[in-house]
């Protein structure tokens, strides 16, 4: 199975770079940067959710019903003119749902990583999403995944293995750098603030992931 970095330097690839880099103004290089980082941090989120019965299902559920991967079909019509207002919308609930209150945190910390603008990132992460859930609607198509061990083993092939780039350093960082399973607090202490901080916000995505 290709990691999704290994898709992003396909002809389909490009064509959503391409296609992210106009919905938000920034150059293809820094829309490749940000969607490097921060597609396999989603993955990875959604394999910490995804290890429960009740966050597999979930997720399973909305890869059936609703994100089966004919997204994929017409790229070119996607990004034709614009992304369409309910693309973004619906990437905007994907992203609540997998990062809940830390969603602007996670930007920002990007933001900080690729030095663009945290609102832009945002863009372009409501774009990548539903392209993302389409990828995985495919992938667990293609390998009939049904139950919460194979996903976990599709998310963590599509996120690779063995990546020597920096990208893929930070994201390993980023989603859980002391082991205690929640990410809000590593992202928030260790990349925002340059050191540990437990609590609250900790709690909150833990919380989330645990549902």
């Amino acid at each position: 199975m290709s990691s999704i970095l290994d898709l992003l330097n396909s002809d389909v690839g490009k064509q959503i770079i391409g296609g992210a880099s106009a919905q938000s103004g920034q150059s293809a290089d820094k829309t490749a940067s940000v969607l490097n980082m921060a597609l396999p941090f989603l993955l990875g989120a959604m394999k910490k959710n995804s290890a429960s019965p009740e966050g597999a299902a979930g997720l399973l559920g909305a890869l059936t019903n609703k994100h089966d991967g004919s997204i994929l079909d017409n790229l070119g019509g996607l990004f034709e003119g614009g992304v369409d207002d309910a693309v973004q919308q619906d990437g905007a609930g994907i992203l609540g749902h997998i990062l809940g209150g830390s969603q602007p945190k996670i930007e920002n910390a990007l933001s900080q990583k690729s030095g663009m603008d945290a609102g832009a990132v945002g863009q372009i992460l409501k774009v990548a999403a539903p392209i993302l859930m389409g990828i995985l609607g495919k992938e667990t198509r293609q390998n009939n995944v049904s139950d919460s061990n194979g996903l976990g083993n599709l998310l963590g092939g599509l996120m690779g293995s063995g990546q020597q780039k920096e990208e893929q350093s930070f994201i390993e960082s980023l989603l859980d750098a002391d082991g205690d399973g929640s990410i809000i607090d590593d992202v928030a202490g260790m990349v925002l603030s340059g050191n540990k901080k437990k609590g609250g916000l900790g709690g909150l995505l833990g919380g989330l992931f645990r549902k």
